[in-house]
């Protein structure tokens, strides 16, 4: 068996000794069926394999062997881990034959197997260091030495890692939230856990692609005498890039409890608050028009929540809501002798980003009558 090698988080005090439990390569006998697609990667020749798909049986090759040295090691990126093997013994030695490897993980964030394949012996990934890695790697042959086939080993080899964990239990953070406030500022906040101590320190450490290694939080937020999260400048973390996060501490009484985040700082962008709304009664409709909010999030791709509050002759009021694209809207009059209210919002479409913060409301604007809300 080959043991694996000791994850290091030096930078952020998570080292601890190799458990005994801790993962040993083992060959199992593969039991998936054929892929049904592929789709390139950029770079490397690496083919993405889609996940939970399995292998066509006839083209396993008993007489191929599975790679071996199977390890993963981490270089400290708060999950980004490199995943290594070596060559079978038994590789044919013929320059027409060519070699590739499947490597199937399960990822940790979306709860199910994905893969690739690669003329590589190593690959990077990202995971969730608070539960298990577990992945496992095929051989494939390919070429004029396999009369065009592609012939996979029958056999691959699994390695199953779980993090050390450490820190008394209930002393992780709780609520941990980013928000982008306009590409301006992005501030990272959290609650402490049920039984973190009153003495406890607790630290924030982050890493990217662009880093050489993970750094600290550089100027954290305090709340009531504590820590409560980390402000960055809008440059500081890339857009479109992983930025891997672990807040972990320590008290008197022992380490805390660490808690990893993997996000993507788009994702959670904040616009800036609409300042002006105008509001104008036609013969048979109102028109709502407002201006694009100061700040960096690019116009073309904002979308817009209309809210109409329309108070009735009995009192009551009723609530509409609306969505649009456009810095505009036209809605039927229902009396105009009744107040109707309006405010604004907006956020990033998916086109732009894969999900959006919404801003907070514009103050009311109403016809007739004073700004007031209803």
């Amino acid at each position: 068996m080959w043991k694996v090698l000791q994850i290091v988080l030096e930078v952020v005090g998570l080292v601890g000794p190799l458990p005994e439990h801790l993962n040993e390569v083992t060959v199992a006998t593969a039991t998936t069926k054929e892929r049904k697609r592929e789709q390139k990667e950029k770079k490397l020749d690496v083919m993405m394999v889609p996940g939970g798909r399995t292998h066509d049986q006839k083209h396993f090759s008993p007489a191929l062997e599975p790679p071996k040295d199977l390890a993963i090691l981490d270089p400290g990126f708060l999950g980004y881990l490199e995943i290594v093997w070596s060559p079978p013994a038994n590789l044919p030695n013929a320059t027409q034959c060519l070699t590739r490897y499947q490597l199937e993980y399960f990822d940790t964030y979306s709860s199910k197997w994905s893969g690739v394949r690669t003329p590589l012996t190593s690959h990077r990934v990202q995971f969730d260091l608070m539960k298990n890695v577990s992945v496992r790697v095929y051989t494939l042959l390919s070429g004029p030495c396999t009369n065009g086939k592609m012939i996979t080993s029958k056999n691959y080899t699994k390695l199953v890692y779980k993090p050390p964990r450490t820190g008394a239990a209930n002393t992780e953070v709780q609520d941990f939230v980013c928000v982008n406030y306009n590409m301006m500022t992005i501030e990272c906040t959290w609650q402490r856990g049920a039984k973190t101590p009153d003495n406890a320190q607790q630290r924030l450490y982050f890493w990217h692609k662009n880093l050489e290694r993970a750094q600290e939080c550089p100027k954290y937020i305090i709340s009531r005498g504590f820590r409560s999260g980390c402000q960055f400048t809008g440059t500081s973390l890339p857009l479109f890039t992983d930025v891997n996060i672990c807040v972990n501490g320590s008290s008197p009484e022992g380490p805390l409890q660490a808690k990893f985040i993997s996000l993507q700082i788009q994702n959670h962008i904040k616009p800036p608050t609409t300042e002006k709304v105008d509001v104008r009664a036609g013969p048979d409709s109102l028109v709502i028009a407002w201006e694009h909010p100061v700040g960096g999030a690019p116009e073309h791709c904002l979308e817009w929540e209309v809210e109409r509050q329309l108070q009735g002759p009995d009192g009551k009021t009723t609530r509409e809501l609306t969505l649009t694209t456009q810095k505009n809207l036209t809605l039927p009059s229902v009396n105009q002798k009744e107040k109707n209210c309006f405010s604004v919002r907006s956020k990033l479409q998916n086109y732009c980003v894969e999900k959006g913060l919404w801003s907070d409301w514009s103050r009311p604007t109403c016809l007739p009558g004073n700004d007031a809300a209803l």
